[in-house]
C-alpha cells in the first residue's frame, strides 16, 4: 500500500452480528487491517466499498494495489473476484482495542430481490471475512462525502431504507445546536431505530407496508413542504441513477458556482425514482435553488446495481 494513497484497503473480520430489525441486520468488524481507517467523530455520510468473497474462493489480494485498488480487482478473474457493493458507515470507534466498523445491512430476502451483499450478511458469523475499502485516518482528500449544509439554519433529510445508516450517522456526528428534519421510509414500523439525534432535529420513521418505495415518504416530505402536489412514483424516470450535488450533476447540467445555504439544506437519498421526483418538486415546482440540495440515487427499482 502505497503511504500516499488516500484510499486503505482492509481485511476485515466480523467480531459480531446483531439482527436489529425484520429488514437489518448490525454487523461490527475488526482486525489489525483498520488500525488505519478513517477518523472517528468526522464521518457523516462517507461512502466505502465491500468486497464479497466469491463462493468456495478466498478474497482477493488487493493489498499492494493502492489508489489503482479499482482497476487491481477487475483485473481478477470474474468468478474469483466476488462482488463489490457501496455502503455507509453506521458507527466508526477507535480506542486501545483498536478500531471497530459497524455497518448496517439492508436484508433483502425475498425471491428474486436479493443479492450478493443481502445473502452474505443474512449468514454472516464471527470470523468472515470480507475487504473494506475506504478513507486512511486522517485523509479527506478521497471523496465520499456529500452532506455539506454550509451555514443553513435547518436542515431536511430523507431516504428509504438504504439511506437510513447514513441519515443516522449524519444526525450523530451534526453540531449538537441543529435544527430540522428528517423523513426515513423503512418497510415496517419495527424497523425504526435508535438514533442520537440532536433535540432541534426531528426524525419521523414512516412505515411502507407493502406499498411502493417513495409511496409513504414523498406525500410526506412534500406536505411538511406546505405543497399539496400529488406525484405518483410510478411516473418517474428512473433510466438512470440520479447523482446530484452542487459540485455534480449525473445529468450533465452546467454548474453555477456554489453558494451559502443560508436557508434550508436539503439531502434527499435512496431509490433513484423516488429522489428524480422529489428533485423535480424541490428545484422545479418550489423553486429551491439547487445549490441547497443534494440528491443521490443508491439504487434503482428493478436493476441489480453492482458498484
Amino acid at each position: 500500500m502505497s503511504a500516499e494513497s488516500a484510499f486503505l484497503i482492509a481485511r476485515a473480520r466480523v467480531e459480531h452480528v446483531e439482527r436489529v430489525s425484520p429488514t437489518f441486520a448490525r454487523i461490527t468488524f475488526g482486525g489489525d487491517g483498520l488500525a488505519d481507517f478513517g477518523t472517528p467523530g468526522d464521518v457523516l455520510d462517507q461512502r466505502i466499498k465491500l468486497i464479497f468473497p466469491a463462493h468456495g474462493t478466498p478474497l482477493p489480494d488487493l493489498s499492494a494495489a493502492g489508489a489503482d485498488w479499482y482497476q487491481a480487482w477487475l483485473a481478477v478473474p470474474a468468478d474469483e473476484r466476488g462482488s463489490m457493493r457501496t455502503y455507509s458507515i453506521r458507527e466508526l470507534t477507535a480506542d486501545a482495542s483498536g478500531t471497530a466498523v459497524v455497518i448496517d445491512f439492508v436484508l433483502h430476502l425475498a425471491p428474486g430481490a436479493t443479492g450478493p451483499a443481502s445473502r452474505w450478511a443474512s449468514t454472516a458469523a464471527a470470523g468472515d471475512e470480507l475487504l473494506i475499502i475506504g478513507p486512511r485516518r486522517g485523509r479527506s482528500d478521497g471523496g465520499g462525502i456529500e452532506y455539506a449544509p454550509g451555514d443553513a439554519r435547518e436542515i431536511l433529510l430523507a431516504g428509504d431504507e438504504t439511506a437510513a445508516p447514513a441519515i443516522a450517522r449524519i444526525l450523530e456526528d451534526v453540531d449538537r445546536g441543529t435544527r430540522g428534519v428528517a423523513f426515513i421510509e423503512v418497510p415496517d414500523a419495527c424497523d425504526a431505530l435508535a438514533i442520537d439525534a440532536p433535540a432541534g432535529v426531528e426524525v419521523r420513521w414512516i412505515a411502507r407496508n407493502e406499498r411502493l418505495h417513495g409511496e409513504a415518504l414523498l406525500p410526506a416530505v412534500l406536505d411538511h413542504l406546505g405543497t399539496t402536489a400529488t406525484v405518483d412514483i410510478r411516473d418517474a424516470d428512473t433510466e438512470d441513477p440520479l447523482w446530484e450535488t452542487p459540485q455534480f450533476s449525473s445529468l450533465g447540467e452546467e454548474l453555477a458556482p456554489t453558494t451559502p445555504h443560508a436557508d434550508r439544506y436539503f439531502w434527499i437519498a435512496g431509490e433513484s425514482g423516488v429522489v428524480t421526483t422529489l428533485r423535480r418538486q424541490l428545484v422545479k415546482e418550489l423553486g429551491i435553488d439547487r445549490t441547497q440540495v443534494a440528491f443521490m440515487g443508491y439504487w434503482r427499482r428493478g436493476v441489480a446495481m453492482k458498484g
